[in-house]
């Protein structure tokens, strides 16, 4: 929000003499786009230009008051790289980041896997859809998934089996 403030003031104190001169505040312009390019340069003789976000804030304030056919004679990069650097500077203001939450399936209450694992344990002959049962019975909503994914996690296997005829045996 700060960055944005800035940028409306530097824009703003930037435009005032565009208003007062017409021309010659384009070619003001220019002349600070150049002394600021030549001292980004100056700042790296030994190593390739590489545009510090400073930087790249001043070239896009600078560039609302030359016209937009002049660009490509005036920055040291291409137009398209300035509108690209204005649009990323606008994108981090308006990203909604702050609106954001986590997606999918809340995770289950403490409360709710402390229930199951006690069901579990007192009843180790009940599987998970009987506990489901037993929790939807004490007024819980919760699917057997979710049961089985608690027992799962606490290392607890499923019910045996019940041993016993079958109905062809009988």
């Amino acid at each position: 929000m700060i960055v944005s403030l800035v940028y409306r003031a530097v824009r703003g104190l930037l435009s005032l003499p565009k208003l007062l001169l017409r021309r010659e505040a384009s070619v003001e312009a220019e002349v600070l786009v150049l002394r600021h390019e030549n001292t980004v340069l100056r700042r790296q003789l030994t190593s390739p230009v590489r545009y510090e976000p400073a930087d790249r804030f001043w070239f896009s304030a600078l560039s609302s008051l030359i016209p937009r056919l002049r660009w490509a004679r005036v920055f040291p990069v291409n137009p398209g790289t300035v509108l690209a650097w204005h649009r990323r500077l606008i994108a981090r203001k308006w990203d909604y980041s702050a609106r954001r939450t986590r997606i999918g399936r809340p995770p289950s209450s403490v409360a709710l896997k402390k229930l199951v694992l006690r069901l579990a344990y007192e009843n180790p002959r009940w599987g998970h859809r009987r506990i489901q049962g037993e929790i939807a019975r004490l007024g819980h909503s919760v699917a057997s998934g979710t049961v089985w994914n608690i027992l799962h996690a606490a290392g607890i296997a499923p019910a045996p089996r019940r041993q016993g005829p079958s109905w062809r045996q009988i």
